[in-house]
């Protein structure tokens, strides 16, 4: 998916200076989760080509022994005589395959061309002291983030980075933290609702179904597939992400999944998307405030403090002078879907692999003023928000005044929202 590159960034004008950027974006490339597998596969995936390092080690000031480069290599025992659900071969159901990996670097070089290279804000090498990288408990996002960071800091490839990760149960990233109220919103109009604005579009599409089912084994009752196009697009989009085949039926090879069908199942979960975060109404921004209103009050938090950090230096105030510039958050579809909707994108789309958000903020340099500019695939996002519109060169204020009349400064508000 698009993201910032020094080809195609929008440079602000020089009487603007940058002071602080926080990017979130989906993680990269990857195999299907188990649950969206068909239950017998016509042929194995491989991922004999990387490895995913496991490994526990004492940080250097705690211990002297030293821990040996561990991977997970996957096999099948010819003792077991149980198949694997959905694949055979040497995956993970899901992990980074190698082009997701490539992808990660590469993300990590294009960001540093601009925000090093181009506009001299990062520093040549990793500081903790001004640069931060977080993940969520989904281990595909720290897969992505260790190729990310060796890919924008070159040379770094053997230093000790810290990923920041919350406890599972309150992880505002992903996020896994438990809202009933926003739950029970998402039922009354979702995936697995009555909901007319839903259910019409799957009656629609049911002859669609009865072929995609045949080939693939899936009951027509299975739920998981059929509640939305969520599984069908994540088995089928991850094929052609490889360049991979699309599927056959494995009792009658000649009944094969054609591309038209595969389209047409991305058009639907392309619809389920914008119906899901944005058409549904004024539910949706229910739905993601209180679901996702944690991450962003931090990160409302974090524009508050960078524009105080900033303040303090230029006051001389020596003591509060340094501070975080910039910040990396990897994560979802479900993460960047929450935080477009409740940004109020014009156009709502499934964010694909890689698909990126950054905030930015900056300072005039004759007003003393701070502005914030929100970049969506490498470009200024339009909201439909009047009090938003165009988000260049905003006033810091009217962005942070904004998310905290969603979700109170603290998430003060979450714990009601939740709960109503």
């Amino acid at each position: 998916m698009p993201h910032v590159r020094r080809t195609e960034y929008p440079k602000v004008n020089s009487s603007y200076a940058l002071q602080y950027v926080e990017v979130i974006h989906r993680h990269h490339k990857r195999t299907p989760y188990a649950s969206n597998t068909f239950p017998v596969e016509s042929y194995p995936w491989y991922c004999d080509d990387e490895g995913l390092f496991y490994a526990g080690a004492p940080l250097t000031t705690h211990g002297a022994n030293q821990a040996a480069n561990t991977y997970w290599s996957v096999y099948t025992s010819p003792s077991n005589p149980l198949a694997p659900k959905g694949f055979n071969g040497t995956c993970q159901f899901p992990q980074i395959t190698r082009e997701g990996l490539d992808d990660s670097w590469q993300h990590g070089k294009d960001l540093y061309g601009v925000y090093h290279d181009l506009l001299g804000f990062l520093p040549k090498k990793y500081d903790p002291k001004v640069v931060s990288f977080r993940v969520t408990n989904n281990v595909i996002t720290s897969q992505v983030a260790s190729m990310l960071v060796s890919g924008m800091f070159c040379g770094e490839e053997k230093e000790n980075v810290p990923l920041l990760i919350q406890p599972a149960s309150i992880d505002s990233l992903e996020p896994a933290y438990s809202c009933s109220a926003a739950s029970n919103k998402f039922s009354s109009y979702g995936a697995g609702s009555n909901d007319p604005g839903w259910t019409t579009h799957l009656k629609a599409a049911s002859d669609l179904y009865a072929n995609l089912d045949t080939i693939s084994g899936v009951s027509p009752t299975d739920s998981g597939f059929h509640m939305s196009f969520d599984h069908y697009f994540d088995n089928l989009s991850a094929r052609l992400c490889h360049a991979k085949p699309l599927p056959c039926s494995t009792s009658n090879p000649s009944l094969c999944v054609t591309q038209k069908m595969a389209e047409d199942v991305f058009r639907l979960g392309q619809y389920e998307y914008s119906y899901l975060y944005r058409d549904a109404g004024a539910r949706t921004l229910e739905y993601t405030a209180a679901s996702y209103g944690i991450w962003i009050a931090e990160l409302a938090q974090n524009l508050r403090d960078a524009m105080h950090v900033t303040d303090s230096a230029s006051n001389g105030n020596k003591k509060n002078s340094s501070g975080m510039k910039y910040r990396h958050n990897v994560a979802h579809d479900g993460s960047v879907s929450r935080l477009l909707s409740i940004l109020q994108i014009e156009k709502m789309v499934w964010p694909g692999m890689g698909s990126e958000v950054v905030f930015e903020l900056y300072k005039g340099k004759k007003d003393q003023q701070f502005y914030v500019r929100v970049l969506w695939g490498g470009q200024v996002l339009k909201s439909s928000n009047p009090t938003l519109g165009v988000l260049d060169m905003l006033k810091a204020d009217i962005l942070v005044a904004y998310f905290d009349g969603l979700v109170g400064q603290g998430a003060k508000k979450i714990p009601s929202l939740c709960s109503s």
